[in-house]
C-alpha cells in the first residue's frame, strides 16, 4: 500500500488566496518598484479589482470610442501583440492589410476613379488629423516660396474643433482662426468664411459629426463657398473633413449628404477606427484625395529592422492589433452590416429624442437624426428649472451613468448643454432604464431646488 504525506491545508491556502497573500496585506507601490516578484494571479487580481473603481463602460455615454468588442476582435487582438505596425519588413502581410483599409475607406469616401490615393493608419484620429494639416502647411508655404511670397504666417481656418486642432496650431506654428458661433447655431456657416480666410489660410477644417451637438457642418456648402472666394481673390484654399465619428456613419446612413471626395476642393479625410469604425481602441485613419496631396518631403525612407520603408507618422513603434481588427470589421460586417449596426444605433437614439422632448424641461438640440447617433439638449429655462445640468450629470452618476454637461464654444458659451452618444452595444433596453434614471433624478432636484450660482464653477467632460 502507498504511504502518502499530509500536507497543512491551512499553509496550501494561504500560498494560492490572493487575499492572504504578502502583497494583498500592502498598499500596492506607487514610486517605487517593489524588491522581488510577486506570483502573476496575485498581481493581476489586485489590480482587476483596483480598476472596478473606473466607471462602467456600458453607462459611459460621453464617449465617442468602441467600448463592446466580439471574440473574434480580442482574438486577433491577442495574437497580434507582438507585430509592430511601424516595421513593414518584418510583419509585410500586416502592412498589406493597413494597405487595404486604406483601399477601402478611398473607396467609402468616393476618391475619384483612375487615381491612386494615399494613405495610412495612425494610433486615432487626433495624429490622423495632425497629419493632414502639416500636408496642408506644406503645401501652402512650397505653393508661396514658388510664387516668391512670405511663408511664415499660415493660418487655418475652422468653427468649434476638437481639441487636437488646437494641439496641432500650437505644435507647429499655426494661427487657429476658431470661428465663433452665431446665434442658432452649432457649427461653421459657409458665409461666415470670407471674413477669416485669406491669402494665408492653409486650409479649411470641416467636421462631420461636430463634437459638441452631435450634428454635421455643411461640407458642400464651405467649400461653394470657397469656390466663390476663390473667383473673387485668387485664393485656392483647400478643405480637410474633420470625420472623426462622420466618416464611418454618413456613408451608410446619409449616402445622398455630399461631405467626401466628390467635392473637388476635398483634399483629406481623417477619421477613427476606433469611434463609430467600431475598432478597438488606438486605430485612426488619414486618406488624401489623390497622391500628389502628400508632400514628399513630409515621408521618410526609414532603414531599419531590415528594410527601407516610407513612413508618415508622429510615432514609430506601435501594436499592429487594432489595424487587423478594423479589416476583420470590414470583412465581418460589409457594407450591409455597418448600415444595419449604425441604424440601430440611430433608431435608439432617435427614441431616446422622443423620451426627453416629452419630459418637459428640456429642449433639443440635435434630435439624432442626419448626423452621428447622439441626442443633445439644454435646459428649457435654465433660471427657472430649480437645478442646472451640471446638478443632473451628477444625480445620474449615482446611478452610474457618465452623461456630459459643457457649455458650447464661443459665442454661445452661455448656453450648458448635455450630450448623449449611442454607439454599438447601447441597446435600447439600456437606454430605456437611462429614461427612467433620467426621469427620477429630474423628480428629485424639482422636490429639492438647489440655488443657481450665477457663475456655474463646474466643469463637465472633455471629448
Amino acid at each position: 500500500m502507498a504511504l502518502h504525506e499530509t500536507k497543512d491545508a491551512n499553509a496550501r491556502d494561504a500560498d494560492t488566496d490572493v487575499f492572504t497573500s504578502a502583497l494583498s496585506g500592502q498598499i500596492l507601490p506607487k514610486y517605487r518598484m517593489p524588491d522581488d516578484h510577486s506570483p502573476s494571479e496575485v498581481v493581476y487580481s489586485l489590480l482587476h479589482n483596483e480598476l472596478l473603481l473606473d466607471g462602467n463602460a456600458a453607462q459611459n455615454l460621453a464617449t465617442f470610442c468602441t467600448t463592446w468588442s466580439d471574440d473574434g476582435v480580442h482574438r486577433l487582438m491577442n495574437e497580434c501583440l507582438d507585430k509592430n505596425m511601424i516595421d513593414k519588413d518584418e510583419y509585410p502581410q500586416t502592412a498589406e492589410i493597413e494597405a487595404r483599409c486604406v483601399n477601402i475607406l478611398a473607396d467609402l469616401w468616393n476618391a475619384p476613379p483612375g487615381t491612386s490615393g494615399t494613405g495610412c493608419s495612425t494610433t486615432g484620429s487626433s495624429e490622423a488629423a495632425m497629419l493632414g494639416g502639416l500636408a496642408l502647411k506644406w503645401r501652402w508655404r512650397a505653393r508661396r516660396r514658388a510664387e516668391g511670397k512670405p511663408a511664415d504666417r499660415p493660418n487655418l481656418v475652422c468653427g468649434p474643433v476638437q481639441i487636437c486642432w488646437e494641439k496641432f496650431a500650437r505644435y507647429f506654428d499655426v494661427e487657429l482662426r476658431q470661428v465663433p458661433l452665431e446665434p442658432g447655431a452649432t457649427g461653421l456657416v459657409p458665409h461666415q468664411l470670407a471674413a477669416h480666410v485669406d491669402e494665408n489660410t492653409i486650409g479649411v477644417v470641416a467636421i462631420l459629426g461636430v463634437t459638441y451637438t452631435c450634428d454635421y457642418e455643411p461640407v458642400a456648402e464651405i467649400a461653394a463657398e470657397l469656390d466663390r472666394i476663390q473667383q473673387e481673390h485668387g485664393w485656392d484654399i483647400p478643405v480637410h473633413v474633420d470625420a472623426a465619428s462622420g466618416g464611418f456613419v454618413a456613408p451608410f446612413l446619409h449616402p445622398d449628404v455630399v461631405w467626401d471626395f466628390r467635392l473637388p476642393r476635398v483634399a483629406s479625410v481623417n477619421t477613427s477606427g476606433h469611434k463609430y469604425g467600431l475598432a478597438p481602441l488606438g486605430v485612426g485613419w488619414i486618406v488624401w484625395r489623390t497622391a500628389e496631396l502628400l508632400p514628399a518631403d513630409l515621408v521618410f525612407d526609414v532603414d531599419y529592422l531590415g528594410g527601407d520603408m516610407p513612413t508618415f507618422a508622429l510615432n514609430f513603434s506601435r501594436p499592429g492589433g487594432e489595424v487587423i481588427a478594423q479589416y476583420y470589421l470590414f470583412l465581418r460586417l460589409g457594407r450591409g452590416g455597418y448600415r444595419r449596426v449604425q441604424q440601430a444605433c440611430a433608431d435608439t437614439a432617435q427614441y431616446l429624442a422622443g423620451e426627453i422632448a416629452g419630459m418637459g424641461p428640456f429642449t433639443l438640440l440635435y434630435d439624432g437624426q442626419g448626423g452621428l447617433p447622439a441626442v443633445s439638449y439644454t435646459l428649457a429655462d435654465p433660471a427657472g428649472a430649480g437645478f442646472t445640468l451640471y446638478d443632473l450629470s451628477d444625480r445620474l452618476r449615482m446611478r452610474g451613468w457618465q452623461v456630459p454637461t459643457y457649455p458650447l464654444p464661443a459665442d454661445r458659451q452661455d448656453t450648458v448643454m448635455q450630450r448623449v452618444l449611442i454607439r454599438h452595444g447601447v441597446t435600447r433596453d439600456q437606454i430605456a432604464l437611462l429614461v427612467t434614471d433620467l426621469r427620477a433624478a429630474v423628480e428629485h432636484l424639482r422636490a429639492h431646488p438647489q440655488p443657481v450660482p450665477a457663475t456655474e464653477p463646474r466643469s463637465g467632460f472633455h471629448h
